[in-house]
């Protein structure tokens, strides 16, 4: 709903004139800005750049994909999220459409009992924003959004009451069971419960057990618990195992015959599913001496799943495959994933494949796609191919170093000049894996990048690059994968923190990688690198997909697109069909419902890649919380990653787990959250705790079922700040106890084992999303 102003004379306005207009509207788009005032041609040209300078002046910001509304704006009325709850139960609500950095919103309570029922986490409400004295406010309209009324839980049973605690940490709401339908049930079973309807408003709700789903102390709780969280698809149905079932291997007819090149695949080493295979070799054209010809072959999942089937429905609905530590919830059955799709050692295979050509700086200079039947003539793991090339072949990689590993080898070596020179974004990203027997966590350990890791992935990114131009080429729509600059406001918030500790950052000058990667590397040696190395990833954008092209900056690229890994992605399934239309490739190409239906799929798909990262990381909470559990109370060293005002995330250097120091543990005194250095600062003694700081800290709690780490911290804070002023004692936060610092959680935050939120760009490892 938006108040829309009275139309204005036609012309160009001036910036005050655009913002007030902006104000009333909430927000608009440029083409509803360009209507309302009447511009045409030139003028709207000179409206693109107004709006560029406002950005970049940061007085507008962009709402959701094209809006645009003044910064720290929001709408008399809107849609939005109840998505924090503070220790005294008030609620905070978030515009639907606004980024994750925008302004919150307090929800006013309402005590006229129209409304219904009291809003609880995650509801969707319409409700009207106004200025209060300590910030936003919203009061509510009507809720939007009844169906968001199950709860995953616990069950805690005692002899006058059976309790379902949720195994979401974020909210508190706790149901009560009647003993009449607490039959069969046990103390620790894992259970899917509906909130029941006219429930009272004040205290515990009632709950009605709708499913039984496994057992707290299940070796498979931790996945089990994410995917029913997160609403991750389980299973297929029978129709679709029917399909599958029924697939055949397709003939040479229409296809060319790609037996003969020794392709190989290189995968992790327990990999069940094969969806890429390389091959390289020198290019005997005389007019490109020391070039390289580099074949990347692709599962051709298209010639099995087409349109409008049933496997086509569940894939899509699916969108990916969700990765567990001790399972995966795949995006085809079995039968294609890890049978006729899967580029299995000696076994004839359909694929879609691309033949490159790179000159002897590593640029690209041209490419071929063509849809043949391949065989794999060995299937390798990443370290298996390393240690290969290090000097320790093995009976695998003995008889094919000379005629397909160092060829392999060195046309990498020649694609990493033209990578280099592109400089794509070279942010570390430490990254854990979990080991796993009999369902039981042994270790976990960090991931080890390899230089074979790093081949696959040039590979498959030039490979992707490919499909984007031949897509484009023959004009014909696509998926795009698309990585958006940094915001203004991100940037200007990066110069404020490079400030503090004596780096340089001209806030005008445009992002670019090559600049960031300078920032890295000068820093890289220094007692900064791991903080610079964290807030640059926090100042990137997340990665989406796209009808729209607008490049991939962390890649530096001016088109993408994934092809890669159809068997787990349904966007490269989408990449497929469309190369095979366009090339004429066979008649199971992308159809024209498809075409029209692609800003759909793009908004779909993205909305499935983040509900399994979500999945997949609670899951990868829960079980480093079970894994420490037993250490309770024992020490460990590690790092401040996220300092917020109601506390300090820690990572620990063993096993990378996350937990949280909560305000109300450091000291004496009350610690203020200054954002602009990243950290918190002792009222009175203007002690400091910063962000990237190595600290030791006592595990004080684990909480397998929500992932919950709590820490006691054991170091001492930094020295005071000499340059900064001197704080203004006696000013307390809203929520702040008389005895001088706030209660544990703070108002408006998270639950006090809450999580640092991830963000910003992911590593572009092969098997990542990037």
């Amino acid at each position: 709903m938006k108040n829309t102003p009275k139309r204005p004379p036609a012309g160009l306005p001036d910036k005050q004139t655009l913002l007030a207009f902006l104000r009333d509207a909430g927000s608009a788009e440029k083409t509803d800005i360009a209507r309302h005032f009447g511009l045409k041609g030139g003028d709207r040209r000179a409206l693109r750049e107004m709006i560029r300078e406002l950005e970049a002046d940061g007085e507008l910001g962009k709402r959701g994909r094209k809006g645009f509304s003044p910064s720290g704006a929001l709408p008399p009325v809107g849609v939005a999220d109840v998505v924090e709850r503070d220790v005294d139960g008030e609620m905070y609500v978030r515009l639907v459409e606004a980024s994750e950095d925008a302004p919150r919103a307090l929800l006013m309570p309402d005590n006229s009992g129209r409304t219904g029922p009291a809003p609880g986490m995650g509801d969707r409400l319409l409700v009207k924003f106004s200025q209060g004295a300590e910030g936003w406010e919203a009061r509510l309209v009507k809720k939007l959004d009844s169906e968001r009324t199950r709860v995953l839980g616990v069950i805690r049973k005692s002899n006058r009451e059976v309790r379902v605690e949720p195994v979401d940490r974020r909210s508190k709401d706790v149901l009560l069971v009647p003993h009449a339908q607490a039959e069969g049930l046990k103390d620790g079973d894992l259970v899917l419960a509906a909130i029941e309807k006219g429930a009272q408003r004040y205290g515990p709700k009632r709950g009605k057990i709708l499913e039984t789903i496994g057992r707290e102390d299940d070796a498979r709780a931790a996945s089990l618990i994410a995917i029913h969280s997160h609403g991750v698809p389980t299973g297929f149905s029978e129709a679709v195992e029917q399909e599958a079932g029924d697939q055949e291997l397709p003939s040479l007819k229409g296809r060319e015959d790609l037996r003969d090149i020794p392709l190989i695949t290189i995968d992790p080493a327990d990999a069940r599913d094969h969806d890429d295979a390389v091959y390289a070799q020198r290019d005997e054209d005389p007019k490109n001496e020391g070039g390289w010809i580099v074949w990347v072959a692709i599962a051709d999942v298209a010639a099995y799943v087409r349109p409008n089937t049933h496997l086509d429905r569940e894939a899509r609905e699916k969108g990916n495959s969700t990765y567990f530590p001790d399972r995966v919830e795949p995006m085809l059955p079995e039968r294609l994933s890890n049978g006729l799709c899967s580029l299995k050692e000696g076994e004839n295979r359909a694929t879609m494949a691309v033949r490159m050509v790179f000159d002897k700086d590593g640029k690209k200079v041209g490419h071929k796609f063509v849809r043949g039947l391949m065989r794999s003539h060995a299937k390798l793991s990443y370290e298996q191919a390393q240690a290969a090339i290090d000097g320790a072949p093995d009976e695998t990689t003995g008889p094919i170093m000379e005629a397909i590993l160092y060829p392999l080898w060195n046309a990498y070596r020649t694609m990493l000049k033209g990578r280099l020179k592109r400089s794509p974004l070279q942010i570390e990203s430490a990254e854990r894996r979990i080991r796993m027997t009999d369902g039981e966590i042994t270790s976990i350990e960090p991931r080890v990048s390899l230089e074979a890791h790093r081949l696959i992935e040039e590979m498959m990114i030039q490979a992707n690059v490919c499909a984007a131009e031949t897509l484009e080429k023959h004009k014909t729509p696509l998926l795009y994968r698309v990585h958006d600059a940094p915001s203004q406001e991100k940037l200007f918030n990066l110069a404020d923190f490079l400030g503090t500790i004596g780096k340089p950052w001209t806030k005008g000058e445009p992002a670019t990688t090559k600049r960031f990667n300078k920032l890295l590397d000068e820093t890289r040696e220094t007692e900064h690198a791991e903080v610079v190395n964290e807030v640059v990833l926090r100042t990137q954008m997340q990665a989406i997909y796209s009808p729209e092209n607008v490049g991939h900056f962390g890649l530096n690229l001016d088109r993408y697109a994934h092809f890669t890994s159809p068997i787990r992605r349904y966007s490269d399934l989408i990449v497929h069909r469309g190369l095979i239309r366009a090339l004429g490739l066979g008649k199971d190409g992308l159809t024209d419902r498809e075409m029209a239906e692609l800003p759909a799929i793009a908004e779909h798909v993205v909305m499935t890649e983040r509900r399994s990262m979500a999945a997949e990381r609670d899951a990868m909470d829960r079980y480093i919380a079970a894994f420490l559990e037993d250490r309770v109370g024992a020490t460990f060293t590690g790092r401040i990653t996220g300092v917020t005002r109601f506390g300090l995330f820690i990572r620990l250097d063993e096993t990378g787990a996350d937990g949280l120091v909560p305000v109300s543990t450091l000291g004496n005194e009350y610690f203020t959250h200054d954002d602009r250095s990243h950290a918190l600062v002792g009222e009175r003694s203007g002690l400091r705790w910063t962000l990237g700081r190595t600290v030791e800290v006592k595990l004080r709690e684990a909480t397998p079922v929500t992932g919950g780490l709590l820490f006691e911290m054991l170091s001492e804070p930094g020295p005071r700040d000499p340059n900064a002023p001197s704080a203004r004692l006696g000013m307390r936060a809203r929520g702040a106890k008389d005895g001088g610092y706030p209660k544990r959680g703070g108002p408006g935050n998270k639950p006090r084992n809450g999580k640092k939120p991830s963000g910003g760009l992911k590593g572009v490892r092969k098997g990542k999303r990037r």
